[in-house]
């Protein structure tokens, strides 16, 4: 909890500490009107629940099959046949979508099976892999392959899983597999492809975690530097070998108790990589009780307003706390190239799950990591669209946050309530994209896009800057995420240890070198986006792929 919810009456030196302490742990807002908004398409035909770049610049979103029919109809007058459905026994509409980035359009997808609270994220080879649902959906597998002639579609793998999952957390592995972790009434975990090994491993921490409101679904998973998996859950945290299924280090209860995982929901993310150290970032979330005061007393508790930060290999790790701007429920955090975070979407009281939402926040947030404690967060421009419960955020390649969703409805329901079901797509642009720093803005030429990169390499990166080079620029390299529920699974930030950099003659073209991740447990192998960053600003990204 903040220092400010203990405040008591010290004498003289305590005081001065305690006052020292609030002070360092307080958090100042940086002003002005930063970044901008743009909307993007008035209706894309579903609400936007899930979402997934992919790496031909095609963005997949989908919500659930038995919502009703969508606005979008299924192509050359397909229908999905659903006897059990309660709402539509026959629907002719689509509940995924395919949104090409560089047309603005949108293309209708088939999915056979609900898709309801799933989970995915893309393989090495850059397919789409969906996982679970609910009811008809929640052992399936559904694999998107990208192609850019717009005849590629959902397949589907019956009985894909060994355990329903529904509200589950995936997480690419060093040997490009996803393990697939929890969900509803679900305290084990799995892996897709499977092994020929059982397939189904208990995990005591997921029960251990659950309450009466659970507040410990779709779990905050990151990979570690030693090949160890980091899992919170409601306000705990373990580092599992999942390999032998052992826990090997149990870290301290996050302070204040509160829980971060939903219907509590927080966010999450793993701050960039730098120096082989290891930070995740965990912030808002719902005060202990609340998802009972909403739903059943219809009273709308304050939303959390702190993030708390630990490094996850220190001897002795803590968490350190820190104020967030705002409270912020149902938040979404989104790693930038540049290396700070945004938080965006959400509302300030209430919890996630349907109607039980208040307060919606317009306003985004950045926070700058490498700031001192206290000066990190910097308001951003509001939007004018509230982005409630089942809201997406996604970065795109060209540095644009892709935003969508919010649908806290059992159904669509566009009238006569709070929150209508929201169909418009937008985008916010960070500050990095203002045109007054196009002049240093790299624009990278080498290496082309789709490029394949190998582990443990030097990696030449040419770029053109109209304007002034400061060197050393920075390399970055993030791993496309996959969001729903206000985590977005797999995202992944590596600062690439520089080399060396020059300008190639007289030309306008520079060059920087830098080394490419040493191994898999690093950077699990797949496509990546690489930006190059002048004084903080980020080039558009270019694909390359990590094998």
């Amino acid at each position: 909890m903040a220092a400010k919810a203990t405040i008591q009456i010290f004498p003289d030196v305590n005081h001065l500490r305690y006052f020292a302490l609030f002070f360092l742990l307080s958090c100042h807002v940086a002003s002005g009107d930063e970044g901008t908004w743009e909307l993007l398409l008035p209706n894309v035909g579903i609400s936007a629940m899930h979402s997934q770049l992919l790496h031909n610049d095609r963005v997949i979103m989908y919500d659930r099959t038995n919502f009703g029919p969508s606005n979008i109809s299924l192509p050359n007058g397909a229908c999905h046949n659903s006897p059990d459905d309660p709402v539509s026994t026959t629907d002719c509409t689509a509940h995924s979508v395919e949104y090409d980035v560089a047309l603005n359009r949108i293309r209708p997808l088939t999915v056979q099976s609900n898709t309801w609270c799933s989970s995915g994220g893309v393989t090495p080879d850059g397919t789409l892999q969906q996982t679970g649902g609910d009811k008809d959906g929640e052992r399936k597998v559904r694999l998107f392959a990208p192609c850019d002639d717009n005849i590629c579609d959902w397949t589907e793998v019956d009985n894909g899983l060994a355990a329903r999952r529904w509200y589950a957390t995936n997480h690419v592995l060093p040997d490009g597999r996803q393990i697939i972790i929890g969900g509803r009434g679900q305290f084990n975990f799995e892996f897709f492809p499977k092994t020929n090994a059982p397939n189904l491993y208990t995990l005591p921490f997921l029960s251990e975690t659950n309450d009466p409101d659970e507040n410990n679904l779709y779990p905050y998973v990151f990979l570690n530097t030693d090949g160890n998996l980091f899992i919170f859950a409601n306000n705990r945290a373990i580092l599992l070998d999942y390999s032998r299924n052992t826990v090997v280090k149990t870290y301290p209860e996050i302070p204040g108790g509160d829980p971060r995982s939903y219907p509590s929901t927080g966010s999450a993310v793993l701050l960039p990589i730098r120096n082989l150290v290891l930070e995740v970032l965990v912030c808002g979330g719902a005060p202990k009780g609340s998802y009972d005061l909403s739903q059943r007393r219809n009273t709308f508790v304050k939303a959390l307003d702190t993030c708390a930060r630990i490094n996850i290999n220190d001897v002795n790790p803590q968490w350190i706390v820190e104020k967030m701007p705002r409270a912020r429920v149902m938040g979404d955090m989104m790693l930038l190239p540049d290396g700070n975070v945004l938080l965006i979407n959400g509302g300030g009281s209430g919890t996630a799950a349907w109607e039980l939402g208040r307060e919606p926040v317009f306003n985004p947030d950045i926070y700058h990591p490498d700031k001192p404690v206290g000066l990190r967060f910097e308001a951003q421009n509001p939007s004018k669209i509230p982005r409630m419960y089942h809201s997406t955020a996604t970065l795109l390649r060209d540095g644009r946050v892709l935003v969508g969703g919010s649908n806290p409805h059992a159904f669509y329901n566009f009238t006569g309530v709070l929150f209508p079901t929201e169909l418009r797509l937008e985008a916010f642009s960070p500050s990095y994209l203002d045109p007054k720093y196009s002049s240093i803005r790299p624009s990278i030429v080498d290496p082309r896009p789709q490029s394949t990169i190998n582990y443990g390499r030097i990696l030449r990166l040419r770029y053109t800057v109209t304007g002034r080079v400061k060197s050393p620029v920075k390399v970055t390299m993030l791993f496309p995420s996959f969001t729903t529920h206000s985590f977005s699974m797999h995202q992944r930030l590596l600062v690439l240890d520089h080399v060396i950099s020059f300008r190639l003659g007289i030309s306008r073209i520079y060059e920087v070198r830098v080394r490419t991740p040493s191994s898999p447990i690093l950077a699990p192998p797949g496509y990546y986006m690489v930006f190059v960053v002048n004084q903080d600003i980020p080039s558009e990204g270019v694909w390359v792929r990590l094998q």
